[in-house]
């Protein structure tokens, strides 16, 4: 993902002409690692959301709002004292790299006007936001602490002198000579060989814009050694200096199934489709969004899906035991036959006798059996032996049978919760999830306070192209409500056929056509464990014929007289 160092210098561009001037409304932190600047007097399209993410650092303008924690972290805290109502003075980028710093003028305490830098450092899990203040460049805080221990070369934390990252002796490509691109390829035995080279001579060249670059220098039989890498040289400068007049394209990138591949402010791929957008943040908005979303919710949801994989790994284990079992208690009739046997020829039995040869009575071809004995008892605590054993199995059968029908009930339930924690789209849902597993027992009840209280999400809702109104339960709670409470006899249900997923409901207060039918298998089948499969079966009928057993676990249901529809998975479009 090529968030380089040019293409933060088209997002500088963008600031610059959107911030300069403007006052800080608001800050808020919605995320340990992230902040939100809200402006007031400028022009800036939206907020401006600033992250330190490991995986996904960046600076951009969004529309989308995330709710934010009950206490505010300390960052958040120093940055509300120091930078609201504070204006806007500053927007740079330091030497072409991945360092981007805003300086905000604000008043102190005693009314004298005070400038402080937010120096957002966008490298990879090294990401860091800084507030500096000016005049003594020292830190007030940072997102991430960084102690010696963790960093020999420098720390950041409040109260200490502010350091920069090392500095970069490669050439800033927004401003360089021939004679400096000429000495720092002889001094460091640079080729272009490779296409890769680029990243070594410019500071903030992604490897795809390297590539990019060494692939058109290679198409054009431009020569980069001797005298004439002149003829390199200027295919750079033009190149540079046409970005540098803001001479941008911001374009997403996909691939056949139009997954997103990649983003760039140029056309640097030939064999991606391309969409393209007006400004650098529309552009990260679109690619980060859903990406940043569903990794923060899985590491938000990483305990919940752990432990419903160990008890759906203890159920599996009982699984097999309990078969196992079951396949030794198939003996059991053979322990029956035994003391029935041996019941008949008890005064055959000699007292001392390893085995008997009897008549097999029940057998029609009239054959003999041979019926080990233990030599240590008498003939009738031989014939009570085998009667004990043939009863112990047949206890122990029924018992597995009805643990093992339970265990099953139980094991669909927890898939079906995997399939839910799979679908969440926010903090508030993996929530609803716990709090139902806190009410099935698998996870400790904890009294809630008001601060931990939080608002119930509703179910889904879609239209049918021909007006129908179709529900989707988000996780077993709501598709209890959905299926039990919500609906009229006369409704339609949907669920995927044995495999786990989300209760569909479609409104019958309208006649329900057959496309309406299919419009809702599909969302049936995409809310599903199978959502990722080409087909997949989907059950429906009326809410009349279907009944929740006693004691089921929720989301568990029964039902009959359904119609089957094979459905292609596919993400419906919200209303």
């Amino acid at each position: 993902m090529a968030l380089d160092g040019v293409f933060l210098y088209a997002l500088d561009c963008e600031l610059k002409n959107s911030i300069l001037n403007s006052r800080v409304d608001k800050v808020n932190q919605p995320e340990r690692d992230e902040v939100v600047l809200t402006f007031r007097g400028g022009n800036a399209p939206g907020k401006l959301v600033i992250s330190a993410s490991a995986n996904y650092p960046r600076a951009h303008f969004t529309k989308i709002s995330k709710p934010n924690p009950n206490q505010p972290p300390m960052f958040c805290m120093v940055l509300r004292k120091y930078l609201i109502g504070s204006r806007v003075v500053d927007v740079k980028q330091i030497n072409g790299d991945r360092i981007l710093v805003i300086q905000f003028e604000s008043s102190d305490e005693l009314g004298f006007d005070s400038v402080y830098s937010l120096i957002i450092e966008i490298m990879g899990r090294h990401s860091n936001i800084t507030l500096v203040r000016n005049r003594d460049n020292i830190v007030m805080d940072s997102i991430k602490h960084i102690t010696p221990d963790i960093n020999s070369f420098r720390s950041l934390y409040p109260n200490i002198e502010y350091v920069y990252p090392p500095a970069s002796t490669k050439l800033n490509p927004m401003d360089f000579t021939y004679s400096a691109f000429q000495k720092y390829i002889n001094e460091n035995n640079i080729t272009f060989e490779k296409d890769t080279a680029f990243c070594n001579v410019f500071s903030g060249v992604s490897k795809p814009l390297s590539r990019y670059i060494y692939n058109t220098i290679k198409r054009n039989e431009l020569v980069a050694d001797g005298e004439e890498s002149n003829s390199v040289f200027s295919y750079l400068t033009h190149f540079f200096s046409s970005l540098s007049n803001c001479n941008f394209m911001f374009l997403l990138f996909m691939d056949e199934l139009n997954n997103y591949k990649d983003f760039y402010c140029s056309d640097i791929y030939e064999d991606y489709k391309k969409i393209e957008v007006h400004t650098a943040s529309e552009l990260l908005d679109r690619f980060y969004y859903e990406k940043d979303k569903q990794d923060r919710l899985n590491q938000k949801s990483s305990d919940l899906h752990k432990l419903v994989t160990n008890n759906v790994d203890r159920c599996i284990k009982k699984q097999h035991i309990l078969e196992k079992t079951l396949t030794e208690c198939k003996t059991k009739d053979k322990y029956q036959l035994y003391g029935e046997l041996l019941t008949a020829n008890i005064y055959n039995i000699q007292h001392g006798s390893s085995s008997i040869e009897v008549l097999n009575y029940y057998s029609d071809n009239g054959e003999t059996i041979n019926i080990p004995l233990d030599i240590t008892k008498s003939a009738s605590e031989n014939v009570q032996s085998y009667y004990k054993k043939y009863n112990k199995l047949k206890k122990s059968e029924e018992a597995a049978l009805l643990q093992l029908e339970h265990n099953n009930e139980e094991l669909d339930y927890l898939q079906s919760v995997l399939t839910n924690i799979s679908n969440c789209d926010n903090y508030i849902e993996i929530q609803e999830i716990r709090n139902e597993l806190m009410e099935t027992g698998y996870i400790r009840f904890r009294k809630l306070t008001k601060k931990n209280k939080t608002k119930q999400t509703k179910p889904l809702h879609y239209v049918s192209s021909d007006g129908n109104d179709i529900y989707v339960g988000k996780n077993n709670i709501q598709n209890d409500f959905l299926t039990l409470k919500f609906a009229d006899k006369r409704d339609i249900w949907f669920h995927t056929k044995n495999i786990p997923g989300s209760h569909v409901i479609v409104k019958a207060d309208k006649p329900v056509s057959e496309k309406t039918l299919e419009e809702a298998a599909t969302i049936a089948a995409f809310y599903s464990k199978g959502k990722d499969s080409s087909k997949v079966a989907v059950d429906y009928t009326e809410i009349r014929n279907v009944k929740k057993p006693s004691g089921a676990k929720p989301g568990m249901v029964i039902y009959y007289t359904n119609k089957t529809i094979y459905a292609e998975p596919k993400e419906p479009k919200k209303e």
